[in-house]
């Protein structure tokens, strides 16, 4: 008998990762590719899985967003109006139903991070969890019950507001076409660039950068803690590799806090962690959204 694969798309603004396996733990092929342009971008993603096209029984796509995931909506699959230029009305996963005619799974990039980190990672034994991801954007995924919270449409955390701190200089506008100086706008990486001229761990550690980006982050967590009553926070994307600042979050978070929520683990150092998957929570997440729609397309 032959052996059955899935295929995963993991689509974030700077590049997307792939993958053709068995499962988040067996990869038998991978590959990635610059988000360019969508015309671009889409034909080198079906390149990739067509040697693999007798193989497949499904997809997983984990997008950046806002995209579109009710099944029932008209315009499902394809991206709303995202600061990620040339993208809005695009869509991964028509192109990849067009040519292959298989079953797909699609949920937003943090919401399949939070997922695979539910199941697989430092989200197990929670009832509710969160994954920020702070990279090339701001998102968030929230896990309730081991299955992802959507609402209308799909939690977009990365564009709350947040206080600027009093003392230093906080002037910056904000780097986000839509809301300026929101979470995304002060705190994800081309904000940081933008900003500073540098990436956050390449910046001095007695540099304000370092407390105000902990700040910015750490009020979100603090949003998360006291509205979603998440049981523990993972942090991940390219900005969450600078050293030190989980610690510099939880810090501000309990800060902001201000002594709230005290019967709850938010003081705990484990309260605030790295992705157990590292980076390949998003890719290991899209697997799981592929193994579903086998089982129910």
């Amino acid at each position: 008998m032959q052996e059955q694969f899935y295929g995963a798309v993991e689509a974030g603004g700077t590049k997307v990762n792939l993958a053709v396996g068995s499962g988040p733990t067996d990869i038998v092929d991978s590959a990635r590719v610059e988000t360019t342009t969508p015309e671009v971008t889409i034909a080198a993603i079906l390149e990739f899985f067509e040697p693999h096209r007798a193989k497949l029984q499904s997809f997983g796509v984990a997008s950046f967003g806002p995209v579109r995931i009710d099944r029932a909506a008209p315009d499902w699959g394809r991206l709303l109006a995202t600061p990620k230029q040339g993208w809005s009305g695009a869509s991964f996963v028509l192109p990849l139903a067009e040519r292959f005619g298989l079953p797909i799974g699609l949920d937003t990039d943090v919401n399949a991070a939070a997922l695979a980190e539910h199941r697989l990672g430092a989200l197990r034994g929670f009832r509710a969890g969160a994954y920020i991801t702070v990279g090339t954007g701001i998102g968030a995924g929230l896990i309730e019950d081991g299955r992802a919270i959507h609402g209308m449409m799909h939690p977009e955390v990365g564009h709350i507001r947040v206080l600027r701190l009093l003392e230093g200089d906080d002037s910056f506008a904000g780097c986000c076409p839509y809301h300026g100086d929101c979470l995304e706008g002060l705190a994800s990486g081309p904000s940081i660039q933008q900003r500073w001229g540098s990436s956050l761990s390449q910046l001095p550690n007695d540099h304000i950068a370092h407390r105000l980006i902990a700040d910015y982050i750490g009020q979100a967590c603090a949003t998360l803690a006291l509205t979603f009553s998440a049981g523990r926070v993972v942090i991940g994307g390219g900005v969450s590799h600078t050293p030190g600042l989980h610690v510099a979050i939880a810090a501000r978070m309990r800060r902001w806090l201000n002594g709230y929520l005290t019967d709850r683990d938010v003081n705990a150092d484990s309260f605030i962690v790295a992705p157990s998957l590292g980076d390949h929570a998003g890719l290991a997440g899209a697997m799981l959204l592929a193994e579903e729609a086998a089982r129910h397309p």
